[in-house]
């Protein structure tokens, strides 16, 4: 499915389910209210795309040993291909035992990656106001 593809329609099972493999990790939170998603060091790792379905990050390996155990198609988002990304099945995502495997590679892998740079917005410095010049006195 990936991003972007419908409005959000996301079944409070689904999100049950996927809060309940967050919580499996007390180091990771998870965030985003119209796209719950985590994140680790500002890469993103695990979303819930609009109709529910659980996107997963995992390394190369462990990628494509998943796609062909899972039968799962490739993840697109936005008409691109999201090359590390597989979405997980629902019979895996009720399986919070077994999907928990999985949660702790991508965990691990992103936690490999080097940190992104904050994008958050510095406050503007402001000037100090600057007192106005007094005047000479005038010479008699």
């Amino acid at each position: 499915m990936g991003l972007g593809k419908e409005p959000s329609i996301i079944p409070p099972e689904n999100l049950a389910l996927y809060e309940a493999l967050v919580k499996t990790n007390p180091d990771i939170q998870r965030k985003g209210d119209k796209v719950p998603y985590t994140s680790l060091n500002g890469h993103m790792f695990s979303y819930l795309d609009g109709v529910g379905s659980l996107i997963l990050r995992l390394p190369s390996a462990e990628r494509e040993a998943f796609l062909k155990k899972y039968e799962t198609p490739v993840v697109m988002a936005y008409g691109t291909v999201m090359k590390e990304y597989v979405e997980v099945p629902f019979a895996l995502l009720k399986n919070t035992k077994a999907l928990k495997k999985y949660f702790d590679i991508s965990v691990e892998y992103i936690a490999s990656l080097k940190p992104k740079p904050t994008t958050k917005k510095k406050a503007v410095a402001t000037k100090k106001p600057v007192a106005p010049k007094k005047a000479a006195p005038k010479k008699k």
